[in-house]
């Protein structure tokens, strides 16, 4: 009986494979009818097609659609990480400014210094000057104080003389003349 089930699953099985071979075989002797190509109707030679306007990704539209993105937030990715700096090249006059705005004496504005004593007979005249703080400065004449480099003309026992050059907003130079005079004693 075993042997007569298997005869039958080889027969069952030999006729689905017959049955496969001959559907391959007849679909492959059909012969299709060749696709047509659409119809073109004949152009005009004075006729032109219309030409799409290029548009600017750089110019926002009026009405943005859902598939354009606006990126003008956001970080520039092939901009390095570390920027190199470029110093130009330094001339003793920009040395020399760098040092004056360094200097505390150069920080304040005229007007807010005190002048405190005045030393006289010497070969050249001497003042101090006191900041807003406290601190206290030997002026010469020739030397420069105050924000917009107050050159001193002179010292003398009345007080001493600075006078000042700037730019003004338009561009002029304008020279003012202050004069700082001692305390009056009471």
């Amino acid at each position: 009986m075993i042997k007569k089930l298997c005869l039958n699953n080889s027969t069952y099985s030999l006729t689905i494979i017959v049955f496969v071979c001959t559907l391959f075989v007849s679909a492959c002797d059909k012969k299709q009818a060749p696709v047509a190509a659409p119809v073109q109707p004949p152009k005009a030679a004075t006729e032109q097609k219309p030409v799409q306007k290029q548009v600017s990704s750089a110019v926002q539209q009026s009405s943005p659609s859902a598939n354009q993105f606006d990126f003008s937030s956001k970080k520039d990715p092939f901009k390095p990480f570390v920027a190199v700096k470029v110093e130009p090249k330094s001339t003793p006059e920009i040395k020399k400014q760098t040092l004056r705005n360094a200097l505390p004496i150069h920080s304040f504005d005229v007007s807010q210094f005190k002048l405190i004593g005045i030393i006289t007979g010497g070969r050249e005249n001497q003042a101090m000057v006191t900041d807003p703080g406290g601190k206290g400065y030997v002026l010469k004449v020739g030397m420069l104080i105050g924000k917009n480099d107050g050159r001193i003309i002179s010292i003398n026992t009345n007080g001493v003389d600075i006078l000042e050059q700037f730019k003004d907003d338009n561009g002029r130079v304008r020279k003012e003349n202050i004069k700082l005079t001692l305390p009056r004693k009471q």
